[in-house]
């Protein structure tokens, strides 16, 4: 009975997905390549802000885990090694400076305000990095 029951809902879910699919709009069906590549574009722009808000949230989690177990070592130093809070507390901090560093090596790469090119002379010979 079970099986024929799975059997029966598979068939039936098979038949919703081709339905949907074929009552699709048109209109999305006709994007060209520079379309969908403007909406790619545009989507990852968001995604630095993102990264922010959760390495953020992250780092100071992970700070307050490392203060908890540099709290259980003080109350109870054989249980607890001062090593695992301390490596909390080093990878909160790392994950909380992580947008502050990315800023700074976007920027001197010259995609922020930095300098547009770089010209680098080798052997009387110039060349130009844009």
């Amino acid at each position: 009975m079970i099986k024929f029951m799975r059997e029966k809902s598979l068939k039936v879910s098979a038949i919703a997905i081709a339905g949907v699919m074929c009552g699709a709009d048109s209109a999305s069906a006709q994007q060209d390549l520079s379309t969908i590549a403007t909406n790619i574009t545009t989507s990852i722009q968001t995604i630095p802000g993102l990264l922010t808000g959760v390495s953020y949230m992250l780092g100071i989690l992970l700070g307050v885990l490392g203060i908890l177990k540099i709290k259980d070592h003080v109350e109870n130093p054989t249980q607890t090694p001062l090593q695992h809070g301390a490596i909390r507390l080093m990878a909160g901090g790392g994950l909380f400076a992580l947008p502050i560093v990315y800023e700074a090596m976007q920027t001197s790469i010259g995609a922020g305000a930095g300098p547009a090119a770089i010209t680098v002379n080798k052997v009387g010979t110039s060349y130009t990095l844009n």
